[in-house]
């Protein structure tokens, strides 16, 4: 019969074992989830470089006009816009860049400026929720598979808190997805939108175009659909690295899994062969007993 010892180590190998399916299983998904997710990232890119040489064009075009969107005025209160994960178990991913922008925040506080916080994910809402900060909208369900009406609800809450000088800048807070193994947590300015000007590429010439109509008005169209590409492009590269991240972390730990099955098993082998001479032990004992008797 095993002892207590034995019985509890081959429990805890069963456990692992139990655990390392799951971990591997959700590697899996993640490992084929990250090639859509990166498809998408590239396909956004063409859209919002082309919006960027039209958008520098028709402002050339037409003289400077001013726009709210392009209106820079000085910054009492400031929005800051977080994308994070609405899962976990995708390691550092979540806080890092939660991390990034509470750093950020603070620092606005400290130079004597409010902040409204709008978050997208549950692990920011929850994180900046349980340490008393004020979020003025959050975003739920959207950062696994993020679509482009989602993006432009974002982006329309956002401008319109602009608009109406609720806020008088938006930064923005997402992780840019360079590689599978790569990733990087960065800021960027999204309101005031910063008019692409020539030197944004120096190998382009600006294209002549007839207007209908007048330029004002179709750049009131472009600079808002310029804001959803930019934030729907931030919603994708997140997604594709909050799929990296994970299936790292579903791999460290399958691996971690195997090598404490391995440890567990020698241990289990050592109990049992443990009981086996102490049992061969008492056989040699009794029989020795039995033969001087």
């Amino acid at each position: 019969m095993a002892s207590a010892e034995l019985r509890d180590t081959r429990r805890r190998i069963k456990s692992v074992q139990a655990t390392m399916k799951i971990t591997s299983a959700m590697e899996l998904i993640a490992a084929s989830r990250i090639p859509k997710a990166r498809a998408r990232v590239n396909a956004s890119k063409p859209y919002t470089a082309k919006l960027i040489e039209v958008i520098r064009n028709v402002g050339t075009a037409a003289g400077g006009a001013r726009h709210m969107l392009l209106e820079r005025r000085e910054v009492n209160t400031i929005g800051v816009v977080v994308i994070s994960a609405d899962r976990g178990l995708a390691g550092a991913y979540a806080s890092s860049i939660i991390r990034l922008a509470e750093s950020a925040v603070i620092a606005h506080r400290k130079a004597g400026r409010e902040v409204r916080l709008f978050v997208i994910g549950k692990k920011a809402q929850s994180y900046f929720d349980y340490r008393g900060y004020h979020v003025e909208r959050a975003f739920t369900g959207v950062t696994d598979t993020p679509g482009y009406g989602d993006a432009r609800g974002i982006a329309a809450i956002v401008m319109d808190s602009y608009a109406e000088g609720r806020v008088d800048a938006v930064e923005a807070y997402y992780t840019r997805f360079d590689s599978a193994l790569t990733q990087t947590p960065v800021a960027f300015e999204l309101l005031p939108v910063e008019p692409p000007g020539a030197e944004d590429d120096a190998d382009s010439m600006p294209v002549a175009y007839e207007f209908e109509p007048e330029p004002e008005e179709i750049l009131d169209r472009l600079l808002p659909r310029y804001v959803e590409a930019i934030v729907f492009n931030m919603l994708l590269e997140s997604s594709a690295s909050e799929h990296s991240a994970r299936r790292r972390a579903m791999k460290a730990a399958t691996d971690n899994a195997e090598e404490l099955i391995r440890v567990l098993s020698n241990l289990a082998n050592r109990a049992r062969q443990a009981e086996i001479t102490t049992e061969i032990s008492e056989i040699v004992g009794g029989a020795e007993a039995l033969s001087k008797g």
